[in-house]
């Protein structure tokens, strides 16, 4: 059995993509949400999910680096990021 079967930094992660290019991904996705913010002082999580193009892995890897960023990221009951206060 290979042993690096499952390295996520190497194969197909999901839709085609490597673990690695969805980070960047995000990363793209951040830059400009975290600009839509600075403008309109809050998005919501459905505007976090359109933006990373209904991606799961690039959805969720988005809303950590908007909270590494220091925004607030919300909860289930208040699903939206902003500015944190």
């Amino acid at each position: 059995m290979d042993g690096d079967a499952c390295d996520s930094r190497t194969h197909a992660y999901r839709n085609g993509k490597t673990f690695e290019q969805c980070r960047q991904e995000a990363r793209g996705v951040t830059d400009i949400l975290a600009g839509e913010i600075a403008r309109s002082g809050e998005i919501t999580w459905s505007r976090v999910l359109e933006a990373a193009g209904h991606d799961e892995i690039v959805y969720k890897l988005t809303l950590k680096y908007l909270r590494e960023r220091g925004f607030d990221i919300g909860n289930f009951q208040a699903p939206k990021v902003k500015q944190k206060e």
